[in-house]
């Protein structure tokens, strides 16, 4: 599993792929969010802009990320 650390209260999704290097970019975060290929908590969220706060987990090609806050 990745850890991600941010500062501020929450990250939105696309941000959180890019951050974690699971996407190279803005455009294929959307791509793949929109396909529904993407589970925030267990479950599949299909909107990029999901808010992701402290101990949020999501998933995308086999690779778990876990928000951690500074």
């Amino acid at each position: 599993m990745i850890e991600i650390t941010i500062k501020d209260d929450f990250i939105k999704l696309g941000q959180a792929m890019k951050l974690a290097g699971v996407v190279s970019s803005g455009i294929e975060a959307k791509i793949v969010i929109q396909d529904g290929e993407v589970k925030v908590n267990g479950e599949t969220d299909t909107r990029r802009g999901k808010k992701l706060v402290e101990g949020d987990i999501f998933e995308y090609n086999n690779v778990q990320v876990k928000v951690n806050h500074v």
